[in-house]
């Protein structure tokens, strides 16, 4: 029996719609970084891009524990020398929190180019607003994620 390989053109994407509302930022991550690469799927291949679309509302209201929003750093680098920017959880969730849970899941997909291909499916919005109604996302629920 061969090792079934799944071809571009039999990969079948759907729509999830994740209520990010008093979840906690790594669980949300890393079981929304599943979806991203397609784990969920019987078909999931670690080469191939087979994952499907996320749908992130309500990152504003997403919780950090055990006061990393305090004492966990972010850090980013211009580039040039001494163009390390640093700067706590917190301030980065006060400033622009879907830019942290974008970064935060981000971390969790590959390195590569499948994963910056895997990252362009992740759409995250502060509000619980957002513009992808004709795609009929279907509400996900991750229930080990919310803080208690």
């Amino acid at each position: 029996m061969a090792t079934y390989s799944p071809k571009a053109s039999e990969i079948e994407r759907s729509w999830h719609l994740v209520d990010a509302e008093g979840m906690v930022l790594g669980r949300l991550a890393s079981e929304v970084a599943g979806l991203l690469r397609g784990k969920h799927k019987p078909t999931f291949a670690p080469h191939i891009d087979t994952g499907d679309h996320v749908i992130i509302v309500n990152a504003d209201k997403v919780v950090l524990t055990a006061n990393k929003a305090d004492t966990k750093l972010v850090h980013r680098h211009s580039g040039y020398p001494g163009g390390l920017r640093t700067e706590t959880y917190g301030s980065k969730m006060a400033r622009r929190p879907d830019q942290a849970v974008r970064d935060t899941i981000r971390g969790m997909l590959p390195k590569t180019r499948l994963g910056r291909s895997q990252i362009r499916k992740l759409k995250v919005y502060a509000g619980p607003t957002h513009p992808h109604a004709a795609q009929q996302p279907q509400p996900y629920v991750i229930e080990h994620a919310r803080a208690r």
